[in-house]
Parts: structure tokens; C-alpha cells; sequence
């Protein structure tokens, strides 16, 4: 495999044991548990400028700017330059919110429109790296589009279990892409138990479902550093990421640590995980207290990303709200829906309903009192609004717009 001088192999986070990456066996194969890439951090010897330091790519935006502090270096990686989206300034949001600052972090720019980009991209190169002719996932629409476009790229077949729930567009790209599409009557509970079932009977079936590759996290981990970049370094004072399974938000969680271990910065900023309230696993179980969520019953929530009754790593969620001293916050889809159609209106960007989700809890933690009139929110994208272009247009038409 070709790596990184940093990157040491991959290490389980319920055993701690360890493995060589080069002979990944998915989830771990003792005790059944996540593994995480670890990296030799004590052999970097990083600044705030480092990630410029080489004056060809001095500027070059993308996910692999940050190569140090991933499996994988730029000349190895299945990329179509994800990453280096913008951090847009959001001031009637903020005046909404009655704080300093709102940014949006605008993960539509990214090839296939969404934040799942960044972990496709860093997933796939793994698959290349092993060999892989295959590739396999379910989903509930759109990371499993970021992943038919980066196999596609990377010369592989790829194999999607979507619900029929999820969107036209998602499984209209995942055949435009060449992909192997399954649509499973039901919600993404049904189309994780198809996909396993045919996993099991396939060897040659990479595995790139959320929480069994080690790599999607991963690739999610650079929103952050780019981020901090472009506030100069300076931490935000809260973080608000749309959280379904709860990748993203574990990924962003992973390089908080990185940037405070390596002095990047000198803290973690507060992480709040915003959910609809029609499935709302993660913010339940907050309230509550408890370490892990439990599956709700009867979702129904028009955020397609964000349903998901039962995230499969809801511990490692709630341990990055707890460890940041952050927290969990769900609003009303019809409040979402809205909060799309007025960030689309005052502040030009157009947000998919997952993004709104974000928007549309920061301003219920703003209704706490949670955020203080100086502060800078920093609110993740989850992807562009022409994902959602239909459910926002209908809200507004059954409103008499």
C-alpha cells in the first residue's frame, strides 16, 4: 500500500486492538468493533502553515491539503478535488440568532453535492489500495451517489442498497454513475438488511458501509481542519453538524482532538448534533443521559439523510457532544423545511433540507439561551439544495407561495 509517513495502521475502538492496515478486515475482527487510522503524531511537526508549506500546491484547496494527517497521500488517493468549500457569512442568520457571527459551511461545492465526498473519497482509495474490483453499501440516497461517482472514477463496480424512500435524484445519479442499484421497499433498516445478506454470501464485496471501512469518518475529519484554516485558526464558539448515523460528526469530533493534540488550536470547540424531530435517536438518548440510543419505532422524517432509527455507533456520537461539552438539539421538519426556503431567500445559498436541519437547531439552541451575542456558529452542510428542490418548492406551494 502506498500511506503516509504518519499513518501507522488502523486501531479498534472498543478492544484497542491493533492492526495492519494492509490486511483490513473491516470492523474488528475480535470483537466486532469500529477500527480508527492511527498516525505516529509525535513524527509530525505541523504548524498553522504547514498545509501550505509546498509552494506548487500553496492554495490548492481539497481534502488532501491535508495529506499528513490521513492513510493515504494525494498521488495515491481516488479524487476528483473534494473539500475546499467555502465558509460563507450568513448575517441574517446571525441577526436571527442574535449572535456575532453565523458561517455556513457550504458542503454542496463538492462533486456530487454533498458533504459524503470527502469520505467516498478517502473509502475508495482504500478499496484501490486493497485491490478492490467492488464495492458495496446501503444507503439512504446520498452518500451512496458520492460513492457510485468515486468507484466510477476509480475503475470499480459498485453495488448500492438504497430504500424506496430515497430520492429520485440519488438513484437516478447512482445508475448514471454505472452502479449496481438495489431499491428496498421500506426505510434504510430494510436496505442495510438486504445489503448484509448479499454481503455475506460475496467475498469480493469491498465493504464501504458507514462504520465497517474505517475510511469514511476519516475523509470526513477534513471539514474541520479546513474550517479552523480559514478562521485563521481561531476557534468557533459552537459547531452545529446534521446528524444521522453520525459520521460526519464523529469525524469532525477525531480531528478537534487532532488540532488541540498537535497545537494546532488550544481547545475543542462545543459539537451539537441537530436531528429532526421525527427521528430523533441521538437527541433522545442525550436528554436522557444514556450512552447509547435506542431505535425509534416509527420514524418519519422528510430529511431522508437523517433518518436513521438506529445509528450503529451512537456511543461514539454522544461520547463527541459529552467530550466537547456540546450537546443535541431536533426541530419540526416543517420548521426545516422553512429554514431551507429562508436561507435560500436572504442569504442566496441554497441548502439541501439536511443543511437546514442545522440551521433550524441553531436557532432552537438560540432559543436557550445556549449561544452567547458575541459568538461565531459555525453550521456543517450536509448538501446543495437541488437535492431537496422538490420537498422545498412543495412547502412553499402548500403555504400559498
Amino acid at each position: 500500500m502506498e500511506t503516509t509517513d504518519a499513518f501507522t495502521g488502523l486501531e479498534c475502538l472498543d478492544c484497542g486492538a491493533s492492526f495492519d492496515a494492509a490486511d483490513e478486515p473491516g470492523r474488528c475482527p475480535d470483537c466486532g468493533g469500529v477500527l480508527d487510522p492511527t498516525y505516529d503524531y509525535d513524527a509530525l511537526d505541523l504548524t498553522r502553515n504547514s498545509f501550505a508549506r509546498d509552494p506548487i500546491r500553496a492554495g490548492r484547496a481539497g481534502i488532501w491539503r491535508y495529506e499528513a494527517v490521513l492513510p493515504f497521500p494525494r498521488e495515491a488517493a481516488v479524487t476528483m478535488d473534494e473539500g475546499g468549500t467555502p465558509l460563507v457569512e450568513a448575517p441574517r442568520l446571525a441577526e436571527e440568532l442574535g449572535v456575532g457571527r453565523v458561517l455556513v459551511k457550504d458542503e454542496g461545492r463538492n462533486p456530487t453535492g454533498v458533504a459524503a465526498d470527502r469520505g467516498a473519497a478517502v473509502a475508495v482509495s482504500a478499496a484501490a489500495q486493497h485491490g478492490a474490483t467492488d464495492v458495496a453499501m446501503a444507503s439512504p440516497g446520498n452518500d451512496g451517489q458520492a460513492v457510485a461517482a468515486y468507484a466510477a472514477r476509480g475503475g470499480m463496480d459498485s453495488h448500492t442498497f438504497v430504500p424506496s424512500r430515497a430520492s429520485f435524484v440519488n438513484k437516478a445519479m447512482i445508475n448514471v454513475h454505472g452502479g449496481d442499484m438495489y431499491v428496498v421497499e421500506g426505510r434504510i433498516d430494510d436496505a442495510i438488511e438486504a445489503y448484509e445478506d448479499v454481503q455475506a454470501e460475496r467475498d469480493d464485496y469491498y465493504a464501504l458501509q458507514r462504520f465497517v471501512t474505517p475510511y469514511r469518518h476519516e475523509g470526513r475529519k477534513t471539514v474541520y481542519y479546513e474550517l479552523l484554516e480559514q478562521l485563521e485558526w481561531e476557534l468557533p464558539d459552537a459547531v452545529v453538524c446534521p446528524t444521522g448515523e453520525g459520521v460526519g460528526l464523529v469525524g469532525v469530533h477525531k480531528a478537534a482532538r487532532e488540532c488541540r493534540d498537535l497545537g494546532l488550536v488550544d481547545d475543542v470547540p462545543p459539537l451539537y448534533a441537530a436531528q429532526s424531530d421525527g427521528c430523533a435517536p441521538i437527541v433522545e438518548a442525550f436528554d436522557e443521559g444514556r450512552d447509547e440510543a435506542e431505535p425509534v419505532e416509527y420514524p418519519d422524517t422528510i430529511c431522508g439523510d437523517l433518518e436513521i432509527p438506529e445509528p450503529a455507533r451512537s456511543d461514539l456520537v454522544l461520547d463527541a457532544l459529552r467530550d466537547t461539552g456540546g450537546g443535541a438539539v431536533a426541530a419540526d421538519d416543517q420548521d426545516i423545511m422553512d429554514t431551507a426556503a429562508t436561507i435560500a431567500l436572504h442569504e442566496g445559498l441554497e441548502a439541501s433540507v439536511a443543511s437546514a436541519a442545522a440551521a433550524a437547531g441553531a436557532w432552537e439552541l438560540s432559543q436557550d439561551e445556549t449561544f452567547g451575542e458575541d459568538d461565531t456558529i459555525v453550521l456543517l452542510g450536509a448538501g446543495a439544495g437541488n437535492k431537496d428542490a422538490d420537498t422545498i418548492r412543495s412547502r412553499l406551494m402548500a403555504k400559498g407561495m
